[in-house]
Formats: structure tokens, sequence, C-alpha cells
């Protein structure tokens, strides 16, 4: 992997956050005596893979130890970081779509178990990365565009590409004692652009891109428990801390919100990403957040003070980013842009940060 900083034209120059006010002093790193990780001292490494179009997703098993990325064609692929990120050292999993990968979700609970999705076949297929066959494939009416394990591995939510919501559990099904997953009969009435399960399992978190405010429904009744206000817009991504203090959301309008999980109201605002939010991750330890972004940058900021510490080049906007689940390197993808006069466009794997 190459561990060149990505070249930018003038035309496309990174311009450093804007630094906000100083916080109070009691929540920096100094005065609840933490150690601030030095981002600036790490440098991108990215992975280059031919290709006409761009890696969608990339996901982190559960204990770490596997990337998976989908978005170029029906494969998945899985690395060891640990090991290599070569190309070549990849795993595929193929056989399961009959078109484009466009998302993973990693089971929560079993870091051998995944699955994949596709908008154009329509599919969800399970996966186990000890077998090279698919273990379940599920044919659906609709295209998922996201999917999210439950915590404890036992339901699927996923919302479709009419922006609804759906989910699968996972159990004994009539006419075999083998579990499987099977379609839930909650009917899709209710709408969503993205959605994700809180860390007990008991509530989703819901977003709309056309609607400014969020939707937190109890689970599996659906009984709708908060809709705070969050953009001018539309919310387009949502990230939990790990600790369950606070809850952040993104929108078109390029503001990040962090709301406290106590009392529903939004404790801070990050505002300095100059363009709409992609994708939001919290680190391990819930102290730092990636922001990704329609720019060719990730932002890194702190979570309790909301000051952005490094802001990552990135060869091209990544449409996710994810934090490593017990380190501090994240994961991001995307695709770099055509110019006239430069090779053609490339799909990038990028990792972030050390320990890897």
């Amino acid at each position: 992997m190459s561990t060149l900083p990505p070249t930018v034209s003038n035309e496309d120059e990174i311009q450093a956050p804007q630094r906000p006010p100083s916080p109070p002093f009691h929540v920096t790193f100094a005065a609840r005596g933490l150690h601030a990780q030095n981002f600036p001292a790490h440098k991108p490494r990215d992975l280059r893979i031919p290709s006409a179009q761009a890696m969608t997703h990339v996901a982190w098993s559960c204990d770490g130890k596997r990337l998976a990325a989908v978005g170029i064609d029906k494969v998945t692929r899985l690395w060891a970081p640990e090991t290599s990120m070569e190309y070549r050292a990849a795993s595929h999993f193929s056989g399961g779509h009959s078109d484009d990968v466009d998302y993973v979700s990693w089971n929560p609970t079993h870091p051998e178990l995944f699955c994949t999705s596709s908008q154009k076949d329509r599919r969800i297929v399970f996966w186990d990365a000890r077998q090279s066959r698919h273990v379940q494939q599920i044919q659906l009416k609709v295209s998922p565009v996201q999917t999210n394990y439950a915590p404890d591995g036992k339901s699927l939510l996923y919302t479709s590409a009419g922006h609804q919501l759906f989910f699968l559990t996972y159990g004994k099904d009539n006419e075999s004692s083998k579990d499987v997953w099977q379609i839930s009969d909650k009917d899709g009435t209710i709408v969503a652009s993205t959605a994700m399960f809180n860390h007990v399992g008991d509530g989703i978190i819901l977003t709309h891109h056309s609607e400014h405010t969020l939707r937190i429904m109890d689970y599996p009744s659906l009984t709708l428990r908060e809709s705070p206000a969050a953009h001018v817009g539309g919310c387009v991504a949502v990230a939990l801390d790990p600790r369950g203090r606070y809850l952040a959301s993104g929108g078109y309008d390029s503001i990040v919100n962090m709301f406290d999980l106590n009392e529903w109201i939004c404790a801070r605002t990050i505002a300095s990403c100059e363009n709409a939010i992609n994708a939001l991750s919290f680190s391990f330890d819930g102290e730092y957040l990636a922001i990704a972004s329609t720019g060719s940058y990730i932002d890194i900021c702190a979570t309790e003070t909301s000051i952005p510490l490094h802001r990552v080049p990135a060869l091209a906007p990544s449409p996710t980013v994810t934090w490593h689940p017990s380190k501090y390197v994240f994961a991001y993808c995307g695709q770099t842009k055509q110019r006239e006069g430069s090779p053609p466009p490339v799909a990038v794997i990028s990792l972030f940060g050390g320990g890897i």
C-alpha cells in the first residue's frame, strides 16, 4: 500500500478546519487525565484498485481482525489488515449475488459472520468467512440500501431505495428445525433513509434525507419515543457513542450535532466541515468522532469538546468511515475523480491511524 499523501490541485486544495473557541477546561483531555492521540503524526495508507466503479462500503469484523469491502463488482473482499492490505492478499466471496454488491455488515456477536446486500439484484446474502459458499440467500421485493444488525445478532434491519424500513429475524421456521433468517411481518410502512439499532437492541434510530428531525422508536413495538430537530434540509447520517452518552447526526447542511442521550438536547454542534455529511463514526472509546463528507477529506473531532483535531486528506470523497473496534484506526473508501489528461479513476480503500 502506498503511504504517500494524495496530491491535490489548487482548485481542490483542502483547507484546514476553523478552530472554535476554547472549551471549558474540565472537558479537555488533560483535565480528565487522558492522553490525546497525535493524529497529525500519521499518514493515510491507500490501496488503489483499477475499476470503473467506486468502493461503496467498508466494515470491520467485531474483533477487528478483518476488513470487508464491496462496491466494484459482485465480489466481497476481506482483508486481514494486521497481516497485509495488498490487493492480492484479499479473500474473495462470490456466488451469492448476480449483480454489484453495495453494502456489507458484520454480525456483532461472531467475528466470522457477515451479510451483503445489492440494490440491483434485490438480495441480502449471509456468509460465514470460514467457508467460500454463502450460508443463506434472501430474495427481496425491494432494493436494500443499508443493513444493520441488532446487538444480539438475531435481528437485521434494512432500508430500501424507496426509503422504507424492513426487518429480518433469525430463528426456526415452520418447515425446518434449523435456524434461518426470515422476512419479518413488519410491512415497511415506516419511512427511513438510514436506520440503526441502539446498543441494547430495544430501540432504533431513523433518519430521512428530506426530514429535519431524527426519530427514535422502541423495538419491536416501533412506538415513537423522541423526534428531536436536527438539520436544515435533511438528516443523512447518525452514529452512537459506544459509552451511550451521545448520538451524533449529520446532514446536508454540513453540520454535525451531538445530542445528549439523557436529555435529548443538542449538547454541541460541530461546524468545521464545509461539505454535506456522508457518514459518522465514533472511536471505540467514544473520545473521537470521524466525519466523512462530500469533500475529499475526513475530519477528526474530539467528542467532549467538538474541537477539530485533524483533517485527513483523502484521494476521493468517501461514502463511509468506520473506526476499528479496539484501535485508533479507521477505514474509508471511494473513487478518484476523472480528470483531463490524468489516469482513469480508480477505486480506493484507505486506512488512517496507528496500531495496524
